[in-house]
């Protein structure tokens, strides 16, 4: 299965505890009903580059790296980055049904194969075993941040599915929606492998902010090159359906700052073509959008994030992790999937 870690060579270190959330991802998420093992099946081939199990663990040895007393990592941490890894890709099969996507990680959706019925039960399934392994962990502090969070994820989808086609979307509601249904999941993750290595220790709590802060800001860059590649990208690279965005009228950062600085007369014509309902308007867009100073302007904004993201890490402790988690920052803005 492919990862962010042999993908990059950040982290040959960490497949054993790789290795073991996929073993536990695996055997929480089967059944003995044949429909739904193979529904089961074939979304586990959803995961892919592995960042928010990678981040809950390289987050753990961060703080671990600071204290010789800290907990390490532990079951915890592979139960953590598991449940993590559920709930998105839960987020990817429902996400697949709002943009009606048919292919994902190269492969056809499950809704492309089985219908929206059979993703929409799928995804929650998901959602319910991604709880119910988190609640066999002896505290509840991660069961009620995963709650939240998953709170907030929802409430950024409904937020972008309640600005489509509006055209007079501006940047802050745009990384508002994209911290909820992104960055909040990132930020999580962090801060959850940072809270199970410091083990309620308070002199910890700078560096658990650390590393939150981190998250947050990685997850925003990580939206903004999404949604950059949703345009400049070619789908068999990315690897899933592309001119998503454009096809359901969600504006994203290029499509923002090209209407806010474009000429009245490119700007009328980006709203007809997202308007229309021709054949190749998608085509027409990327053609319109692709040669813009608004693809550098977002491609920009997501570099300036990243360089935040890696200053934030100047307050822990220097560790191989702290170090890899740098080069993970460099890579988001820099990588074609």
């Amino acid at each position: 299965m492919p990862t962010l870690a042999n993908e990059t060579r950040f982290t040959a270190d960490m497949e054993p505890q790789l290795a073991a959330v996929n073993e536990l991802f695996s055997r929480e998420l089967s059944s003995s009903l044949p429909h739904v093992q193979q529904l089961l099946t074939h979304v586990g081939r959803f995961r892919g580059k592995m960042l928010r199990p990678l981040l809950v663990l390289l987050s753990g040895q961060a703080v671990e790296a600071a204290d010789p007393e800290s907990r390490g990592l532990g079951n915890a941490h592979i139960v953590l980055a598991t449940v993590v890894e559920m709930v998105h890709v839960s987020t990817l099969v429902h996400d697949d049904i709002l943009d009606n996507a048919e292919v994902r990680r190269r492969g056809a959706t499950i809704n492309y194969l089985h219908g929206n019925e059979a993703a929409v039960l799928l995804g929650d399934l998901l959602i319910s075993h991604a709880f119910h392994l988190c609640s066999s962990l002896e505290s509840q502090a991660a069961s009620r941040l995963i709650g939240h969070t998953t709170n907030v994820v929802c409430e950024g989808e409904l937020t972008q599915n309640f600005n489509r086609g509006n055209w007079a979307l501006d940047e802050a509601t745009y990384f508002d929606i994209i911290y909820r249904k992104t960055a909040s999941l990132i930020e999580t993750s962090c801060r959850l492998g940072a809270g199970e290595s410091a083990g309620g220790r308070p002199h910890h709590a700078p560096a658990i902010d650390a590393l939150a802060r981190y998250g947050r800001l990685l997850g925003l860059a990580f939206q903004i090159v999404d949604d950059v590649l949703d345009i400049a990208g070619a789908q068999t690279t990315v690897g899933k359906s592309l001119g998503t965005d454009i096809e359901k009228g969600k504006l994203t950062l290029p499509m923002i700052h090209f209407l806010a600085s474009a000429a009245p007369s490119h700007r009328e014509l980006l709203i007809g073509l997202l308007e229309s309902n021709e054949h190749d308007r998608v085509e027409r867009v990327r053609q319109l959008l692709l040669p813009s100073v608004s693809m550098t302007y977002a491609r920009d904004k997501a570099q300036s994030l990243v360089d935040q993201a890696i200053a934030a890490l100047d307050d822990l402790t220097d560790s191989p992790a702290r170090g890899t988690l740098a080069q993970m920052a460099a890579f988001v803005t820099t990588r074609q999937v």
